[in-house]
């Protein structure tokens, strides 16, 4: 079947150009990664397609020897990465390599600082591993054909990098895809072919399938070379996880892992396990330094990889870790699977129970390793993955305890929101008398640490966890206790400081609402509905009031949050305690202006409001509210 031509020229994208530019700039001083990136592609690709020939043995072509090639024109100036793998469509070249990795690419330029190092490190994480070929090639052409497709379905894809790219349907009879580098003038030392074989020993030996070279003939001079080319292996080509622990350093650790992950720096840690017995399997797992710019994308798949007896099955395995670890990069290759399982089977499999909850505990393993022997690298991890360690407490029971013992918080002993304390640290400072774990959760750190409702706790010394993530409300309403330790909020419920309340603090309270009784009721019936309540505070110290919701009611902030994303939340009538001490309390209550005194009130309530972060229905009203007064207060001269 003869080709029909079909020629187009399209237009990069705004930003697939910018990342073009900053790899090239920022990727320069360690050019010769793009070798590794383009052999890391070739094998993603073989190994996608052993694992879709498993149902479709004729994707194979006569052909199941899955290698890669590295191959050199000096004349021409190029250097191709082959591979007969999987290959791609036409419309698979378009969306993968035309539009580079569409969802994200913003949010990673707005990340960019400028910063060299910074921003290299910010390239791997987004994954541009094909556009590393332009740190050594001023053009590139790749040229693929999709396994299953015929020949005619080829398609060349070729671009200098600057602004358009060129796609254009060839014949191709072969399946997989070429990469053909276009060297500078100044590159030209990657056409060197012992070269080419140490950046591959170093960067690829891993690889688990062979990555081939043309084998060199030295012979007499103008000897005549063979006419069909010879090739050889020459990476090891042995899965890196099955050999011996004591055979592997920790260069090669990391190399496996910027493989297995595309990514551009070492991991934090990692854990290497074979598991023998009625369930074999084999799991090599690492904790990143960065998260990814995905993470918390709803859409996008995380997880291992999942081998069966060395068959790559499948990629992003969410059922080895659970979601709240879904940071983690590696590998599990299980003995005792079917070569044709499915993510399906997988939901429902006793023994990916098993690996799951023992791939759990060695993670929460590595993590409280580094928490006690490298607590600068556990902040490091923390401030990356701490807020989706913070959904475990939720997601996993078994392992509650051990998770909120690697919980880091902000609290009021810290002298910024930077510094995190852990519960036990928390435990040990506790007060004697103290029995529980004071916390207070707001929508940012400023208006958790300047909450009215800790002004108590700060006059006792009492510390008090601060906690600002959107996460936070999920995670209390889960993590109820640590070691005995009941965690309370300080904004719900009738203050209960237990061995720490003043008998004379309560005493007081009590004759202050007494004596006062007749100005609480008067706020109560001028604020009507808005409230459930008003009463006397032992919350407050220096603030005249502030919002209380029930012990057993959802926080305001929680509500906030929920209405927030579209949700609907209940509609709970706050109590509003007042500072009877206070000059403005006081004030009111020596008000005899039943107007005034209406004002004043809501005027207090709506700051009430605004001080634990909340809006008000009416700000027009409030603003009104509080010019009139500023205004008697001039005219009254105070």
């Amino acid at each position: 079947m003869t080709v029909e031509a079909h020629k187009e020229t399209l237009e990069f994208k705004a930003e697939v150009s910018q990342v073009l530019d900053l790899v090239i700039r920022s990727l320069y001083s360690n050019k010769e990664i793009f070798l590794r990136e383009l052999v890391s592609n070739a094998s993603d690709a073989a190994e996608k397609l052993r694992f879709e020939a498993l149902s479709d043995d004729g994707l194979y072509e006569g052909d199941p020897q899955l290698r890669i090639r590295v191959e050199v024109d000096r004349e021409a100036g190029t250097l191709t990465v082959s591979d007969n793998g999987i290959g791609l469509s036409r419309q698979e070249v378009t969306e993968t390599i035309g539009s580079i990795a569409s969802s994200g690419t913003r949010r990673f330029l707005e990340n960019l600082s400028g910063d060299q190092t910074r921003d290299s490190n910010l390239i791997g994480q987004f994954g541009v591993g094909f556009y590393s070929a332009y740190i050594v090639a001023d053009r590139v052409t790749l040229i693929s054909r999709r396994a299953g497709l015929g020949p005619e379905h080829g398609v060349c894809w070729a671009s200098d990098g600057r602004g358009s790219y060129t796609l254009e349907t060839v014949e191709k009879a072969s399946r997989g895809t070429d990469v053909i580098l276009h060297l500078k003038e100044d590159e030209k030392e990657f056409l060197d072919s012992w070269r080419l074989r140490a950046i591959i020993a170093k960067f690829s030996d891993h690889v688990a399938l062979p990555v081939e070279m043309r084998k060199e003939h030295y012979g007499e001079e103008g000897e005549e070379q063979p006419e069909t080319p010879e090739y050889e292996q020459v990476n090891r080509g042995t899965a890196l996880w099955m050999r011996n622990k004591s055979e592997i350093s920790e260069e090669e650790y990391h190399d496996f892992y910027k493989h297995v992950a595309h990514d551009f720096e070492a991991p934090l840690a990692y854990s290497h396990n074979r598991v023998e017995g009625t369930n074999e399997y084999t799991a090599l797992l690492f904790v990143p330094k960065r998260a990814p710019f995905d993470m918390w994308d709803r859409e996008q798949k995380h997880g291992v990889k999942l081998y069966v007896r060395r068959v790559f099955i499948m990629d992003e395995v969410d059922q080895l870790t659970p979601h709240y670890l879904r940071f983690v990069k590696g590998v599990v290759d299980a003995d005792d699977l079917p070569l044709n399982v499915s993510r399906e089977i997988l939901q429902h499999n006793r023994k990916i129970d098993t690996i799951r909850q023992a791939n759990t505990k060695r993670v929460l393993g590595v993590l409280e390793a580094m928490a006690r022997d490298e607590p600068e690298n556990y902040g490091a991890f923390w401030d990356e993955f701490g807020r989706v360690l913070k959904e475990g407490p939720a997601e996993d029971f078994a392992n509650k305890e051990r998770i909120a013992g690697l919980l880091r918080f902000a609290t009021t002993a810290s002298e910024g929101d930077a510094q995190r304390e852990s519960l036990d640290g928390y435990i040990e400072r506790m007060q004697e008398g103290q029995e529980k774990i004071y916390f207070i959760t707001a929508d940012s750190p400023a208006a958790a640490r300047h909450s009215p409702h800790l002004e108590v706790f700060r006059k006792k010394g009492v510390e008090v966890l601060l906690l600002s993530d959107r996460v936070d409300e999920w995670l209390v309403s889960h993590l109820t206790e640590y070691k005995d330790k009941t965690l309370q909020s300080v904004t719900k419920g009738d203050l209960d400081l237990g061995e720490l309340a003043d008998a004379e603090d309560q005493a007081a309270k009590e004759k202050a609402e007494e004596e006062h009784g007749s100005l609480l009721e008067q706020m109560k019936q001028t604020l009507g509905e808005q409230v459930e309540t008003v009463r006397a505070s032992t919350r407050l110290v220096d603030s005249p009031a502030c919002l209380v919701v029930g012990e057993h009611d959802m926080s305001a902030n929680l509500a906030r949050v929920l209405k927030s994303v579209g949700q609907d939340a209940p509609e709970t009538k706050p109590t509003l305690e007042v500072n009877l001490e206070h000059p403005l309390l006081k004030r009111l209550e020596a008000e005899t202006d039943d107007e005034r005194f209406a004002e004043l009130a809501m005027v207090l309530f709506d700051q009430a409001q605004l001080a634990e972060g909340g809006q008000l229905e009416d700000p027009a009203a409030f603003v009104g509210r509080l010019n009139k007064l500023m205004l008697n207060m001039m005219v009254s001269g105070g």
